[in-house]
């Protein structure tokens, strides 16, 4: 007789703390444990799930995607869908040219690439730093580790990696440190999601877009968490009138499976060659056909405009809760995409929440986070604010 296998947390390195929970289904904007217990999820798998579970749209794509039995050919070979992908991709945004990866860790590094091959082709020294914002999260692979603003995950790896700098949310002291001899980009997400969802002030933003042009310095939007119609309108950046030099795009954008994006303008496509940059599973078939049907759904300008009622609804009720509420210190946030400031350490409301069949996440120390999938009903969401409001106390 075959050995029993070894439980999770005997099996899986140690990375993770031990799941409370493990989920055997979903449906709808649901998920279901082992015991049959429901839950409303307003996780999302952290903004991925966008569509929710069970979504039969999106079953029918994946099926439809397997109909050619190609689920992988490497880039060593052209695939339509991907080809395809890039095309809708680029009409729909500012970009001219698109790199498929895996993640969006993956995705921030392509574009760190990109951005010192940029900052060597414009003559002079090489430009090759790349700086962050306080409270941005960019990844946690080597590169990205250096540009994310988080101590406890960055101090069992220095040295990091170097050309790399986290300045503070301040107009002067960007002024200082973004020097033209030297710095290729500056990366920015426009809501600081693992940083307590900031939204950045439209007119911070529209300073940032006038200093990098002013100073040839190129401009990363992360949107790897606010993107792909999250805050009611397809990309953040449409909130601010501004346009990046590159983007990068992750979490919903194959319903689930791993998928990660640069888009670029054709200034930075122009200066990266063959063999400049690679992936093995970048923008495969398979992947590729299912993220088309995505971005259709998720572009849609329904969609949207239900993203931007459901978000004003959570925006009411979360201002009438903390004026109610003297443990909620602070909410913030846009379309579907929610921080809640909190009196006491955000995982003890994160666990009663469980408890009371609500999954939400944290931000920070004392920073709820709400991320529903963007289906959600004006009565689900009701209901989770119902569930909010008894998990605070």
């Amino acid at each position: 007789m075959a050995a029993p296998l070894p439980t999770t947390t005997d099996a899986l390195v140690g990375v993770y703390r031990k799941p409370p929970v493990e989920f055997v289904r979903g449906a709808g904007v649901e998920l279901f444990d082992s015991d049959g217990k429901a839950y409303l999820d307003f996780v999302a798998g952290i903004a991925v799930n966008a569509l929710g579970y069970g979504d039969a749209e999106l079953e029918q794509a994946m099926r439809n995607a397997l109909d050619g039995s190609l689920i992988h050919l490497s880039n060593l070979y052209r695939t339509q869908a991907g080809e395809r992908l890039a095309e809708q991709l680029v009409k729909k945004s500012f970009a001219d040219r698109v790199f498929f990866c895996n993640s969006g860790a993956e995705a921030n590094e392509g574009a760190f690439k990109m951005a010192r091959r940029w900052g060597r082709s414009v003559g002079g020294a090489p430009k090759h730093e790349i700086v962050s914002l306080r409270g941005g999260f960019h990844g946690r692979l080597f590169g990205t580790l250096a540009a994310t603003d988080r101590p406890q995950y960055r101090a069992p790896f220095r040295p990091l990696a170097g050309g790399i700098s986290i300045m503070e949310r301040d107009l002067d002291e960007l002024r200082v440190a973004l020097n033209p001899e030297t710095v290729a980009a500056l990366i920015v997400e426009p809501i600081q999601g693992e940083g307590g969802v900031r939204v950045l002030e439209r007119t911070f933003l529209q300073e940032l877009r006038a200093l990098t042009r002013e100073r040839g310095i190129l401009l990363i939007l992360d949107e790897i968490q606010c993107g792909y119609a999250r805050t009611g309108s397809f990309w953040a950046y449409e909130n601010s009138g501004i346009t990046p030099d590159i983007l990068t795009a992750a979490k919903p954008m194959a319903g689930g499976l791993p998928m990660g994006a640069v888009l670029v303008t054709q200034a930075v496509a122009d200066v990266m060659q063959p063999g400049d940059h690679g992936t093995t599973f970048g923008g495969g078939p398979f992947v590729s056909s299912v993220a088309l049907h995505v971005l259709d759904r998720l572009s849609d300008p329904e969609l949207l405009t239900s993203v931007r009622a459901r978000g004003d609804e959570l925006r009411t009720a979360l201002v009438a809760l903390q004026s109610s509420n003297g443990k909620v210190r602070a909410v913030r946030g846009m379309g579907l995409m929610w921080g809640i400031d909190v009196a006491e350490p955000a995982k003890d409301v994160v666990a009663r929440a469980m408890d009371l069949g609500l999954l939400i996440c944290s931000a920070g120390e004392h920073t709820l986070r709400l991320l529903p999938p963007l289906v959600i009903s004006r009565g689900d969401l009701q209901r989770g604010i119902d569930l909010l409001a008894r998990a605070i106390g």
